[in-house]
């Protein structure tokens, strides 16, 4: 991401998105297994598939979590062939109801496999996933979700998390950071817990800010880069000079304020070095990577070779499926020690938190 990373809703989703804090390292009907790296080689889509792709809030664009899910299907586009594919982007505050007809209208359309990105999709998927045993979904960042004809697509956030935090406290100068998470549920406190373990296990005494948007059921502060330049602006007048954010669309404001206090701020989801506006590039020192472009062509490859697996696969930091970002430079001095935490991390030595104490 953590997913930018990240627009959400309240009520069935909420739910949702606390029993995935608890499974989201092994729920579904089957038992969590660990993503592998995805073949190079890849089967042609059968004849007359067409794939279906609901967005999170912010849709294609958002420089995050669901350009990195469009990243993936273009890819499977272009390597297996498919050449029938249908958006659908979620509206700012929509219900539960809208969520669940535009999942119904794809299943109807034909759309099969179809893809849900983000845990408010959880509700809505399970129902229209029921009235359409013979279609196959996808969703990621959920768990609570479970049926014969549902992949549950996690990620180790916290795992990646970690190492930015690690970086955080190898970079700063003034041994004050801080973390702006969208809205505070499992999801992204997974991202809070990791990056406050990495910094303390570099410097203990670090001081870390840590400040949410918004609360649920208001899932605006992953859509409000305003209220994260707010946020960031608060922690950089405070003496922190690195600032990470798991904010979706709201990370531009932190990074606008970085810039503004000559400080700087680490992206997520996507490589926000590449991805963000160019005027605020160069204050990302590093990004905390989620591969949902890996998760959802890897789905959409299984679908085209018939071995569509139902229950929850994790992307964690063994997989690939999490890692950091090194556009730019500026942790290059660092590296070696980033990557001694992450062999750490894949060996097991470390074990990383995923809730916040």
């Amino acid at each position: 991401m953590l997913q930018n990373r990240f627009g959400r809703l309240a009520a069935t989703a909420l739910a949702g998105s606390m029993l995935m804090g608890a499974a989201a390292c092994g729920g579904g009907e089957e038992p969590a297994t660990s993503a592998k790296p995805s073949d190079a080689a890849s089967s042609a889509a059968p004849k007359g598939t067409k794939v279906g792709l609901a967005y999170d809030i912010g849709g294609r664009g958002d420089q995050s979590f669901n350009d990195a899910a469009a990243a993936g299907l273009d890819k499977a586009k272009s390597e297996l062939g498919l050449t029938e594919t249908k958006e659908l982007d979620a509206g700012s505050g929509e219900t539960e109801a809208a969520k669940e007809e535009r999942l119904r209208l794809l299943a109807q359309g034909g759309f099969n496999p179809i893809v849900a990105i983000g845990f408010a999709y959880s509700g809505p998927l399970k129902k229209v996933a029921a009235e359409f045993p013979d279609v196959k979904f996808a969703i990621v960042d959920d768990a609570a979700a479970t049926a014969s004809n549902i992949s549950n697509l996690l990620f180790a956030e916290h795992e990646g998390s970690f190492l930015v935090g690690a970086a955080a406290a190898l970079k700063t100068k003034k041994e004050h950071i801080g973390f702006v998470g969208g809205v505070q549920v499992p999801l992204i406190q997974k991202f809070q817990a990791g990056f406050v373990a990495g910094a303390k296990k570099v410097r203990a005494d670090v001081q870390i800010d840590v400040k949410y948007l918004t609360q649920p059921p208001d899932f605006s502060g992953f859509t409000d880069p305003a209220k994260g330049k707010t946020a960031a602006e608060g922690m950089f007048d405070a003496g922190a000079d690195v600032v990470y954010h798991a904010a979706g669309g709201s990370g531009g404001g932190v990074f606008e304020a970085a810039k503004a206090a000559k400080g700087l701020a680490i992206g997520v989801d996507s490589d926000q070095a590449k991805t963000a506006a160019p005027a605020v590039q160069g204050v990302v020192m590093t990004s905390m990577i989620k591969k949902v472009d890996v998760a959802v062509f890897d789905f959409l490859k299984s679908f085209t070779s018939g071995s569509v697996k139902a229950g929850s696969t994790v992307y964690d930091l063994k997989a690939g499926g999490v890692d950091y970002s090194t556009t730019g430079g500026q942790i290059d001095d660092i590296k070696t020690k980033l990557d001694e935490y992450k062999q750490k991390i894949i060996s097991g030595e470390i074990v990383v938190p995923d809730k916040t104490s």
